[in-house]
């Protein structure tokens, strides 16, 4: 099964992150939470969700893993102001390991520079964003670019977003 490296900070969508992770834990499927640092608790930006974080970023390599979740919320416009969750999430793209990122989760993959040429999909208010990054932008409940990457817009789409990410993973 693999081994799924999960970047998450203080205001994550609850929801993006809660129901993907059940998805992928009750396939048997490993995540593994990584922030600034290991052990310190983050929360939802709906107060429902409070999340110990397994690992800090300098403790990891992308190579020790086999795919990357980014969840919504603010949670991925605050770690792409950090060059090395930025570093961790292009390698993910470069080697085209798979990448599940829903709702403004790709804006980290905006600021990594990873998104030209790519199909892919975000919530609306980051749409235009995507475009400037040379994305060719479906608006779709779920955008499965290759082998690689699959992009939602919101939490209604979670279904989708698991459904498809659990098929990439095989």
């Amino acid at each position: 099964m693999s081994k799924i490296a999960c970047v998450l900070t203080d205001m994550f969508e609850d929801v993006e992150y809660t129901d993907p992770a059940k998805a992928y834990k009750e396939a048997g499927h490993e995540i593994v939470t990584i922030e600034k640092e290991k052990g310190k608790q983050v929360t939802g930006k709906q107060g429902e969700e409070t999340v110990t974080i397994d690992q800090g970023i300098d403790d990891v390599k992308p190579e020790d893993f086999d795919a990357l979740f980014i969840p919504g919320g603010f949670s991925p416009d605050q770690l792409r102001a950090d060059e090395r969750f930025v570093k961790f999430a292009k390698h993910f793209m470069d080697e085209k390991k798979p990448v599940f990122a829903i709702c403004h989760g790709p804006q980290l993959l905006i600021t990594a520079k990873t998104l030209e040429g790519r199909k892919a999909t975000g919530f609306k208010s980051i749409q235009v964003d995507m475009e400037y990054a040379g994305a060719d932008l479906k608006d779709e409940e779920v955008v499965v670019c290759g082998n690689q990457l699959v992009t939602s817009r919101q939490p209604d789409d979670i279904p989708a977003f698991n459904r498809e990410s659990l098929a990439l993973l095989g």
